[in-house]
């Protein structure tokens, strides 16, 4: 019905607290049995990945059961692996006399805004673009709503930050050009900013140059085609979980309108924890009857999409029997 599971990349998003990474590890069993290598990542600083498979899990894939392996990406982890990439390329440029300095302002951004995400987000393009990846399914269990849309909205800005420092790197190059072909032939041996004991001033500036210019290109290659994955509806889909509730609904009305604007495909909003019709009792009853007016809510203001609903289950989800259990209820449902 959804062909959500025969894509390459599947994203499961949601407001806190609805159910997003329980629908993730049930949609993995779900591929693993149907024979699809399946990897699915938990991209949440606050993981649950691990919680709900009873598993210890950490940045590296583990082996769950057959075809299928899961992974908790450290956001911290990443970006100290960033930062180090980004220190040992300094360290060519800059005399030894400032590598003091430059730790510091490295220490400075590891605490700065958007740092985590962008290191985040590389590691996830990476994972997208990886050409020699095991797996058929990358399943992603998402952030929070808010935190996501960021993410997703980072290749642009990333592009847009390499574009900056490539212009700048080649504007540099080109002064570094002026200045050698100004210095009299005479005067070489007095000491410039571009001097190099062993090597001409000119080709050792080059060469910093390019190889700043092939890194910076190499992440803005990187970052379009992850972007160009997450737009193909043949490649990519994105699935959001919601109770029917004021507030997740909301939140999915704005996510879904906002991912629609960007070109990211929709594939449905899966109604979690839709009290079942055999639950008795007045308090229920009172509790189905305002269930009923969200419901009607999101079939109206979310019409465009498929909606299919999760029961509400009688015990917390933990393991991997009840999760292949949800895993099939998701199978009936049309995944």
């Amino acid at each position: 019905m959804f062909d959500l599971l025969n894509r390459r990349l599947v994203w499961v998003g949601g407001k806190g607290g609805v159910g997003k990474t329980t629908v993730s590890a049930a949609l993995a069993i779900l591929a693993a049995e149907r024979g699809r290598r399946c990897l699915v990542v938990s991209t949440d600083p606050a993981h649950s990945l691990g919680d709900v498979f009873a598993r210890e899990l950490d940045d590296k894939p583990r082996r769950l059961l057959p075809n299928l392996d899961a992974m908790e990406i450290d956001p911290d982890a990443e970006v100290d692996r960033h930062l180090k990439r980004v220190m040992d390329q300094m360290k060519g440029f800059a005399a030894p006399e400032m590598l003091g300095e430059l730790k510091r302002q490295m220490q400075l951004t590891r605490q700065s805004p958007g740092t985590q995400e962008a290191a985040l987000l590389e590691r996830i393009a990476r994972l997208i673009n990886d050409p020699d990846s095991a797996y058929d399914l990358i399943i992603f269990d998402t952030a929070p709503i808010g935190h996501t849309l960021r993410l997703l909205s980072l290749p642009e800005a990333m592009a847009a930050w390499t574009d900056g420092l490539l212009s700048h790197s080649r504007k540099s190059a080109e002064l570094g050009k002026v200045l050698q072909h100004l210095t009299p032939k005479a005067g070489r041996d007095i000491a410039t900013p571009f001097d190099d004991p062993e090597h001409d001033s000119l080709s050792t500036m080059d060469r910093r140059s390019r190889d700043v210019a092939r890194t910076l290109m190499d992440r803005r290659r990187l970052f379009h085609q992850a972007r160009r994955k997450l737009e193909d509806p043949a490649v990519s889909g994105f699935l959001f979980v919601m109770t029917p509730e004021r507030l997740p609904i909301l939140e999915t009305v704005r996510a879904v309108a906002t991912l629609a604007e960007v070109g990211i495909p929709v594939v449905a909003t899966l109604v979690n924890r839709v009290i079942p019709e055999q639950a008795d009792g007045d308090f229920l009853r009172r509790r189905r009857a305002q269930e009923a007016v969200y419901l009607q809510r999101i079939d109206t203001e979310l019409s465009q999409l498929p909606r299919p609903r999760l029961p509400w289950l009688e015990t917390d989800v933990q393991g991997l029997e009840i999760l292949q259990s949800i895993a099939q209820r998701l199978a009936a449902l049309g995944f």
